[in-house]
């Protein structure tokens, strides 16, 4: 759909990042009668899949690229059989532009009729002295007879720019488009391949084109609504751009929805307020403003009405249940753990990444310690990366633990957090990656 504009949040997303681009997506278009599907660059972890269940929600459509395939050029022309009178093919070809598809009984590819596959068969049928044969005569020929059947196959969901070079060589003008089975289901043709529709994106809760999703620069990126540090991507124009100092993005949409005088549809709302608290810890992380705390309020009234699964739920109650749903380390598998909600940064010439798990009880790292730092240590080495981190985060005493890969560079020995008997380091207070522990890294890097 080439009018779509896709609204999406960073990889590996966490709640609110699926909230606010469900939310934002909803308010272009109510707001703006823009065509906005809400989309999601990662798998949902285990705190966002129960709030979309809770809510009855549906989860958004999965875009992992903004490439374009092949899908995005391709009309699917009206076809024809092999045994079907070339005549047929004449007239068809007379509506579609010069091209009549020639498929099989079972739907795949056989053929395609064009000027030149004509031309070709006119020649090779008349010599070069025509003879007795007449038109009428040629045009009650099998299709098949004239086709040209060396025309490449291309896959649907197949990105344009891995085919580039063949389709330049090839100097083609028609193209099939196939699905996984190889079965018809459009025509490309050259022109069209050659300068494909960008996706329109208005990205949600990050602006670093390294935390999203992946051939950005392929797309057209429309918009950015974000609550992060600045690491925003080039732009070929100027572009809407919030970057505004709160504790969640949802809290941005929020507040547009208020003054645009619009109240979002309960189950939204709530889906929107479990962002909000989840990044928040229910209203307590450091990164919490008054803001933060009025758009609460003004998403609980929306979602907590009559009629609504959460009637009778308080932002505290609820918050708890969300907070609840993505804590533990028990029942996941050390490589979730540490890659499912995971941003890359960089600084002072290091690569590095830093990951975030939530737990009731801090006392529970201590058995699954050892499966944690070896699942770090492989992280870093398949991502590349100089150095990985994990926070393990106390959402009861709003405290954490910090785990650090083998071999970090040196300089981190001078973090503020102590250094305990089992390896990790003791961060008293610390719950926000953003205003807490990633300043004081940078800090040290950079110095």
């Amino acid at each position: 759909m080439p009018d779509s504009i896709y609204v999406i949040g960073h990889v590996n997303p966490d709640t609110d990042s699926i909230a606010s681009a469900m939310g934002y997506a909803w308010l272009l278009r109510e707001r703006d009668g823009s065509n906005t599907i809400a989309a999601r660059a990662g798998a949902l972890n285990a705190q966002t899949a129960w709030v979309l269940k809770t809510n009855g929600m549906d989860t958004p459509v999965l875009l992992t690229d903004a490439s374009p395939r092949f899908e995005s050029v391709m009309r699917r022309l009206d076809t024809i059989h092999p045994d079907s009178q070339l005549g047929l093919a004449w007239t068809l070809a007379s509506k579609t532009g010069g091209v009549a598809p020639i498929i099989h009984e079972d739907g795949k590819p056989f053929g395609i009729i064009n000027g030149m596959s004509l031309f070709k068969y006119f020649s090779e049928t008349l010599g070069p002295r025509p003879g007795d044969t007449t038109v009428r005569e040629m045009m009650s020929a099998p299709c098949k007879d004239a086709a040209d059947t060396t025309v490449p196959k291309y896959a649907a969901n197949a990105h344009i720019r891995d085919s580039l070079n063949k389709i330049l060589r090839d100097e083609i003008n028609d193209y099939w488009v196939v699905d996984e089975h190889g079965v018809y289901v459009g025509i490309a043709s050259q022109r069209e391949v050659m300068n494909p529709p960008r996706l329109k994106i208005v990205l949600v809760d990050h602006n670093e084109p390294k935390q999203a999703i992946a051939a950005l620069e392929e797309a057209e990126l429309l918009e950015i609504l974000d609550h992060h540090r600045l690491g925003n991507p080039y732009t070929r124009q100027p572009i809407r751009f919030t970057v505004d100092v709160v504790g969640s993005t949802s809290t941005l949409v929020a507040e547009m929805t208020a003054e645009a005088g619009l109240s979002m549809p309960p189950a939204l709302a709530a889906t929107l307020l479990a962002g909000l608290v989840s990044d928040t810890l229910i209203l307590t992380s450091p990164t919490t403003t008054a803001r933060d705390k009025a758009a609460a309020e003004r998403l609980s009234r929306w979602a907590f009405v009559g009629g609504s699964p959460l009637k009778g739920e308080t932002i505290e109650s609820y918050g708890k249940s969300v907070l609840s749903a993505g804590a533990g380390l028990s029942n996941r598998d050390p490589k979730d753990v540490v890659s499912t909600d995971i941003k890359p940064f960089e600084g002072g010439g290091f690569k590095f990444a830093v990951a975030q798990a939530e737990v009731t009880d801090i006392l529970q790292l201590t058995e699954h310690l050892s499966p944690l730092q070896s699942a770090l240590n492989d992280l870093r080495d398949k991502r590349g990366l100089d150095f990985a981190m994990l926070l393990v985060t106390d959402i009861v005493r709003g405290s954490s633990r910090l785990i650090i890969t083998s071999n970090a560079p040196s300089i981190l020995d001078d973090l503020p957090y102590p250094p305990l008997a089992d390896g990790t380091r003791d961060a008293q207070g610390v719950v926000s990656r953003k205003k807490q522990l990633l300043p004081a890294v940078l800090g040290l890097l950079e110095s």
